[in-house]
């Protein structure tokens, strides 16, 4: 059987570099009240549902009864709305 070819390739030359172009991210956003504000939304309202269960419904608004849950997952539902704005 014969034997094929060898082509031989031509050696690589990158094409001339043009003019490179530099891009410049601004990563500050502005929003670092984002953060903290989150951050403590969630905290009021775990603090909220976890006093609500040791104090046995008397505080933080005793009159409030059960519904005391519900402040407290919205505290956290409002921490997740926020949480929405992070960069």
């Amino acid at each position: 059987m014969p034997k094929s070819r060898i082509r031989k390739k031509d050696e690589f030359t990158p094409p001339p570099a043009a003019k490179q172009q530099t891009t410049s991210i601004n990563l500050s956003s502005g929003r670092r009240w984002v953060a903290p504000l989150m951050l403590a939304l969630f905290l009021i309202g775990l603090a909220w549902i976890v006093v609500f269960y040791v104090t046995t419904g008397d505080m933080p608004i005793g009159a409030l009864g059960n519904w005391n849950i519900v402040v407290g997952f919205g505290f956290i539902a409002a921490g997740f709305v926020v949480s929405t704005q992070w960069k």
